[in-house]
């Protein structure tokens, strides 16, 4: 094999970080504090992509619909997302993270990316979970898929990656990496198999198998009012397994791993016959599932 074709093109650390924050007001700067110190250790490992897990600066589990207005904020001029904006000018690195959004007098629990430039772009959650529905709207722009400098970053949330649709269209919309802010919480047993792992993880890994692409899930853990979370934070390479290892359930900790973001625009050729994309039966069903937004781009 040739150096040339040992080289990466866009080469590129990833890191997700999983922690427990908590709910209520009281406990917005302690979050914040956590939140900053998470993501400069993870930019002191090289990384230049850090994606943190659903809600980190606020905690899940709102009480009522007041309790979700008092932690919500304007996106992007609120503080949470300014402060992401600074430092990811400080470190040059790019982050996505997940607020609470209030647009008016609603609420969107909303995928943010900002990085050395400043703020990017929001993905509002489209699949909303249990008691959400009491205090989000479903997501009412679409899905996104947004051009940086180190690749095209793809987002969604939490619930979002149990619905096949989701990964599918954002793969096809020409992401390298789709992030995941994530809140699993603890579902009909059994939680876990005899390795440890949920089943969040495993379509995780199903989805970038599938579609060909990178994914990285950022989970966080521990119990909130009764709801108690999964962990298993991972990042997912092109084929679907695991790159470094997945997180445990209980730990506060930060995976890595060093890709090469352009890797999922090889078509996987997995014979002389067959690869995913292009064995796709656009002739029975359509490229994009029907989600006329944005056209799709060639992998």
């Amino acid at each position: 094999m040739t150096a040339q074709a040992n080289s990466r093109v866009s080469p590129v650390r990833v890191a997700v970080v999983q922690f427990e924050p908590r709910v209520g007001v009281e406990n917005l700067k302690a979050n914040a504090v956590a939140v900053e110190q998470r993501l400069t250790a993870a930019a002191d490992a090289g990384a230049g992509l850090i994606v943190l897990p659903e809600l980190a600066t606020t905690g899940y589990v709102f009480e009522s619909r007041d309790e979700a207005y008092a932690h919500a904020e304007a996106v992007p001029d609120g503080p949470t997302v300014e402060s992401f904006a600074r430092i990811a000018a400080e470190r040059n690195v790019y982050i996505v993270g997940c607020v609470a959004e209030r647009d008016g007098v609603k609420l969107y629990d909303t995928a943010v990316l900002v990085g050395p430039e400043g703020y990017i772009g929001r993905y509002r959650k489209t699949h909303l979970w249990n008691t959400e529905k009491l205090w989000f709207t479903p997501g009412d722009e679409g899905f996104s898929v947004f051009d940086t400098k180190i690749g095209r970053i793809g987002l969604l949330v939490c619930w979002d990656i149990w619905f096949p649709e989701t990964a599918r269209i954002v793969a096809q919309m020409g992401a390298d990496i789709i992030c995941v802010p994530t809140g699993w919480v603890w579902t009909p047993p059994p939680l876990y198999d005899a390795s440890g792992v949920c089943m969040a993880a495993y379509l995780t890994i199903t989805a970038a198998h599938a579609n060909n692409v990178f994914i990285a899930t950022a989970d966080r853990i521990g119990q909130e009012r009764g709801a108690g979370f999964m962990g298993n934070s991972l990042i997912a390479g092109t084929n679907g397994w695991p790159i470094d290892r997945i997180a445990g359930p209980d730990e506060d900790t930060i995976i890595y791993a060093d890709v090469d973001l352009t890797a999922a625009r090889t078509a996987p050729i997995w014979n002389q016959l067959n690869d995913l994309h292009r064995d796709r039966r656009t002739d029975l069903y359509d490229q994009m599932l029907g989600y006329g937004d944005r056209a799709p781009l060639p992998r």
